[in-house]
């Protein structure tokens, strides 16, 4: 889709990156750890200023103790984090749940080393668990359940009530848990009318889900700096020493001024992700602002930097035909939200991205509304 926006001269609101800069000083701490030297290979597990701060991090949002130096891991990117966990555990015959609509990168990570997916549903229009379902899907080769909250594409937000079923669900088992968090800092406050959770739920508050977790985050989604492609792994030093051997073979090391200019970033402006959730949902509501009096009816959206919409009144054709078409023709790109379903479930819901400046959601809401 970013493709055909760029062919077709489109405001391209699919795939999810900013069309904004990342702080200035984070920029000038990169230039500068570069000209001091920084520009060999760091350490593997990544450089301890930086795994030093986030266990800080993560000790002072959810009173978690993670031992920066065996039990937190920088990756290249979130992608790659989910990958290695998935990769660390899973072999052939095993049997992985993950949650419908699901993130595109876990099924292929499940099926290239031989286990197989088994789809729990997250149901329109609310895409909460249903944990009823959830407990008969578990079998003797249930190895691992991937959970994504604040949840893509949905913008979803797990509650306290539903980590304690997980935590429930997977006690005196072998089950291993990835909770890929990189919306972490992206929760918003409950809208008129909405129910959901002003906090995000990590699974390292719950002592019987961090023994057993990988947990994943992004710099990327945090910081503005998707293109960088660093993020980070938390997990128990059982657990993170098998991550380390799949990490060490299939990414080795990351960007090393990268790492040590978010170690700057973070410890002098920490304030930076506290305030990302304000920031974002005055993108959010800003956003739907401009789509009030338009043919869309806009789902809830607790958390995330993604927008659901229905136009049910504006088509009855496929998703992945309207947003096709409404791109080539009406100037906008969004996401089909069936390409994130197994069985290809249409519910006539596509998926735009909000973290963009004012000016570009004001011009597609233009277009929008138009329709």
């Amino acid at each position: 889709m970013s493709r055909l926006a760029a062919e077709h001269g489109a405001i391209n609101l699919s795939q999810g990156f900013p069309d904004f800069s990342p702080s200035t000083f984070l920029l000038e701490r990169v230039a500068h750890h570069m000209a001091a030297g920084a520009n060999q290979y760091p350490p593997m597990t990544g450089v301890p200023s930086l795994r030093e701060a986030i266990a800080e991090k993560v000790s002072r949002l959810y009173l978690a103790s993670y031992d920066p130096e065996s039990e937190v891991t920088v990756t290249a990117g979130a992608t790659q984090a989910i990958y290695t966990a998935i990769a660390s555990c899973v072999r052939p015959g095993d049997e992985v749940i993950v949650f419908a609509p699901v993130y595109d990168s876990y099924i292929p990570g499940i099926e290239l080393n031989g286990g197989h997916a088994v789809y729990a549903h997250l149901r329109f229009p609310g895409f909460k668990p249903d944990w009823d379902e959830v407990r008969t899907l578990i079998t003797p080769r249930t190895r691992m359940i991937v959970i994504n909250s604040p949840h893509n594409p949905s913008g979803s937000v797990w509650s306290a009530e539903d980590m304690a079923m997980l935590e429930t669900l997977v006690r005196d088992t072998n089950i291993v848990v990835v909770s890929d968090e990189v919306y972490e800092h992206v929760v918003f406050d409950r809208e008129a009318g909405e129910s959901g959770t002003q906090r995000h739920e990590s699974v390292t508050r719950y002592p019987g889900l961090r023994e057993r977790s990988f947990v994943v985050s992004s710099f990327g989604k945090t910081y503005h700096v998707t293109g960088w492609k660093v993020a980070y792994c938390l997990a128990s030093r059982t657990l993170m020493s098998e991550f380390r051997k799949a990490h060490q073979f299939i990414v080795f090391t990351v960007h090393h001024p990268a790492q040590l200019a978010l170690a700057d970033f973070m410890h002098e402006h920490p304030e930076f992700a506290d305030n990302l959730a304000g920031f974002y949902q005055a993108k959010r509501d800003f956003f739907r602002q401009q789509l009030a009096g338009s043919r869309f009816a806009l789902l809830p959206c607790a958390g995330t930097y993604f927008q659901l919409a229905t136009y049910a009144a504006i088509s009855d054709e496929p998703d992945t035909s309207f947003v096709r078409r409404l791109t080539t023709e009406h100037g906008v790109a969004a996401i089909p939200v069936s390409v994130f379903s197994p069985d290809g479930d249409d519910q006539r819901v596509i998926r735009f991205c909000f973290a963009k400046n004012e000016g570009t959601l004001a011009a597609a809401g233009e277009r929008l509304r138009a329709l």
